[in-house]
């Protein structure tokens, strides 16, 4: 009875995040941890490493090893102690570096090699689809070294969205292609992957710029404007006018001003004309080459759409105060170009900065970034320091280096942190801890977790993403004009669904398992927990450790106290596996805890 008394605790605990998230505590001034304030410190005798200055300066304290938990668990989909400790060692500005130097773990060549698996069991299997996409994301993403890229690769699909509902769901080619974009060029350049993106064929389909046609009033044919209207909306200069600091142009009333109306996307739409796909599949009822209005069953949804300069919108077009001259035919190439005008002028628009850079720090660092963090990230993003607009490593590093990313400061600001998503707290435990599986496959079907959660990556309900950039939860955080994108997904049901999962992980140990296994032997994994239940005996050396692993030092006294009176009376004599409990009990505390699902 006890037990399940603190098991409901949890849950309502849980379920009021947002509460704790806002009622951060600010610290007074002190001495300690490498706060000492100018203060000498002398002692009459010291000895070997320990020496008096220790007291105060930090040295020999966990508090580095903290620092390196707290940078990986915004930099990575997840961390391990060892990754942790090597951080540490190496330094957080070099951790960094070393991760730009990782090759890039694509998605698709893994994802085709798994299909390749299935069909030789299953001739007759269906795909591949969305299932497989998912298979080989998970099996990129629990054995790659890549940790820096793939993080930043998740949080531009989230800006650059396409998803699985949609009949894309159906060509997990198509979906690994597009998320290798990302994946690819996480640490190149904004404007390459915006071209990348505008070309190629699952973004073509999904906002429906694939086979857009020229304008003919005769038959009441107008382009589709959809694309037009997103990539301005959602993808480089949003709604409204921005400073460099991410603030809104007023207006002399004291309102927002809007950045582009209705005539600047119809005749953006023109530009956008005459994309059709660039290669086709040998099909049944499919042509030989393709043609403009090839469906998009027959094509080849990998390579990039290409240009059909007769079916493209002759003229000038005129958006934003910017005129593209235009010609009455084009050539393939240069309709083409005018694609490439267009897409490099919303690139330098001065709202691009600020626009792009709010995002990334939102989906990395913390739900609020105060202005001043903005502006210094738009003036990365403006000039790396080389005269370069638009270098995402440069900006990802500003990022995660920031004064509010990594100092004290930063951290007590009662602002600071955010909802971690539901995503990553999942992928984060299971590249914690060891693990097991059969075949030495992780491929996780996903889909239970994204009707428990509502989350899974490139499956977003729309263009517009899991949630909003200014999406306030209602209560204290609206009323306190604080944002939470992340609350969107966390209602009555997706956190019990939540606990329900981590309950699954931890304690029934079923971490993730794909639809290919058998009854006789199904196909997933498990959490290895031996090296926990060693140190188990002792609760305050277990919850240090899960301490630095997962919540990065930042458990509160309060929670602390609550998973200490948890596992305090779990010794049980009757039964040997009593540590596995424990230690089982303690990560699904853990897991659970407002501590670890609100990171700062």
């Amino acid at each position: 009875m006890k037990m399940i008394k603190i098991y409901t605790s949890i849950i309502t605990i849980c379920l009021v995040m947002y509460s704790v998230y806002v009622q951060a505590q600010q610290n007074s001034d002190y001495i300690g941890a490498g706060h000492q304030l100018g203060v000498t410190v002398t002692a009459s005798s010291s000895s070997g490493l320990s020496t008096p200055d220790k007291t105060v300066d930090g040295s020999g304290l966990d508090a580095p090893t903290y620092d390196a938990s707290r940078l990986l668990g915004q930099a990575t989909m997840g961390a391990n102690m060892d990754d942790i400790l090597a951080a540490r060692d190496l330094g957080l500005q070099a951790w960094i570096d070393a991760q730009f130097t990782q090759s890039p773990q694509q998605v698709l060549p893994e994802m085709t090699d798994i299909w390749s698996q299935i069909v030789a069991l299953d001739p007759e299997a269906f795909g591949p689809y969305s299932l497989h996409f998912n298979y080989a994301w998970w099996q990129k993403n629990m054995t790659n070294s890549d940790l820096l890229r793939q993080r930043t690769a998740y949080a531009l699909s989230q800006i650059l969205v396409t998803s699985i509902h949609s009949d894309l769901g159906s060509w997990g080619e198509c979906v690994s292609s597009y998320y290798d974009i990302f994946v690819n060029d996480a640490f190149g350049n904004y404007l390459d992957i915006l071209k990348k993106v505008t070309k190629h064929p699952a973004m073509g389909y999904y906002l429906s710029h694939l086979n857009n046609p020229a304008e003919d009033l005769a038959n009441n044919i107008h382009p589709d404007e959809n694309f037009a209207r997103e990539i301005m909306q959602l993808f480089t200069i949003g709604l409204y006018k921005l400073n460099q600091d991410g603030t809104y142009v007023l207006d002399t009333n004291g309102n927002p001003v809007p950045t582009y109306n209705n005539d600047d996307i119809k005749q953006l739409a023109r530009v956008f004309t005459g994309l059709g796909g660039a290669a086709v599949l040998d099909m049944m009822y499919c042509p030989d080459q393709p043609e403009f209005g090839t469906n998009m069953y027959c094509l080849e949804k990998t390579t990039p759409m290409k240009m059909f300069g007769w079916a493209h919108q002759t003229g000038s077009k005129s958006f934003l105060g910017y005129t593209i001259p235009g010609a009455n035919s084009y050539t393939d190439a240069t309709a083409m170009d005018e694609i490439d005008d267009a897409v490099t002028f919303l690139f330098q628009h001065p709202n691009t900065a600020p626009f792009v850079s709010y995002r990334l720090i939102q989906r990395l660092i913390k739900s609020n970034p105060s202005s001043a963090y903005v502006g210094r990230i738009a003036a990365l993003f403006a000039d790396n320091g080389q005269g370069v607009r638009g270098d995402l490593k440069t900006v990802i590093k500003g990022i995660l280096m920031d004064e509010e990313a990594r100092s004290e400061a930063g951290y007590v600001d009662p602002t600071a942190g955010k909802l971690r998503e539901p995503l990553v707290r999942y992928t984060h435990l299971a590249r914690a801890l060891p693990t097991s599986s059969h075949n030495d496959r992780y491929w996780n079907n996903g889909f239970n977790y994204l009707d428990a959660t509502r989350q899974h990556v490139m499956a977003a309900p729309s263009v517009f993403n899991f949630y909003l950039p200014d999406f306030q939860p209602v209560g204290e955080m609206a009323a306190l004009d604080l944002e939470g994108p992340e609350f969107k997904l966390h209602n009555t049901a997706t956190s019990i669904g939540y606990v329900n999962s981590v309950h699954a992980w931890t304690i029934w140990n079923s971490l993730m398992y794909s639809w290919q296994g058998s009854e006789e032997k199904p196909d997933g994994a498990w959490l290895l927990t031996n090296e926990l239940e060693g140190i188990c005996d002792d609760t305050e050396k277990l919850i240090n450790h899960l301490d630095v692993l997962l919540t990065h030092g930042q458990l509160s006294d309060e929670n602390r106290q609550v998973i200490r009176n948890a596992l305090n009376p779990l010794y049980w004599t009757w039964d040997a596996n009593w540590r596995y409990w424990r230690t089982r009990l303690a990560l699904y505390l853990f897991m659970i805890s407002p501590d670890y699902n609100c990171v700062k």
